[in-house]
């Protein structure tokens, strides 16, 4: 994109970032984003680095990084922290990997769950919600 510093309105900055504009509003309480000044009887304009912020914001997010965590990636945007910005981002790697474990042993459970379901078919108590409720 290649607008000017301060042509966009909030609505041309959500559609160019893909948000909606209650989400720029959100990111502006949450101090993730400054909102800037009105001018006198004018509208408020957001430029290219406000657009990129959003687009940092959201790929952050993706990469599954709380908006805590994003704030805190934010202070540390000025190139002068990559130690500090690793550091974050292994602990959310760990954080990634401890979860995908936990879906691997519930991909187990509930698999092995399915196949009871299908092998129990003259059995009036579903073996799946009888081994929940034994849990």
């Amino acid at each position: 994109m290649n607008e000017m510093a301060g042509t966009l309105t909030i609505g041309a900055l959500a559609k160019a970032a893909g948000v909606n504009i209650e989400t720029i509003r959100f990111y502006q309480r949450k101090g993730l984003m400054q909102e800037p000044t009105r001018p006198l009887g004018g509208i408020r304009r957001y430029g290219d680095a406000d657009l990129a912020r959003v687009r940092f914001i959201k790929s952050a997010q993706r990469l599954g990084f709380s908006l805590d965590e994003v704030a805190d990636l934010l202070k540390l945007e000025d190139g002068a922290h990559c130690t500090e910005a690793r550091e974050q981002a292994e602990r959310k790697l760990t954080d990634v990997r401890a979860k995908l474990a936990d879906l691997q042993r519930i991909e187990t459970v509930l698999e092995e769950l399915v196949q009871r379901c299908c092998a129990a078919r003259e059995e009036v108590r579903c073996p799946m919600i009888q081994a929940l409720q034994a849990a």
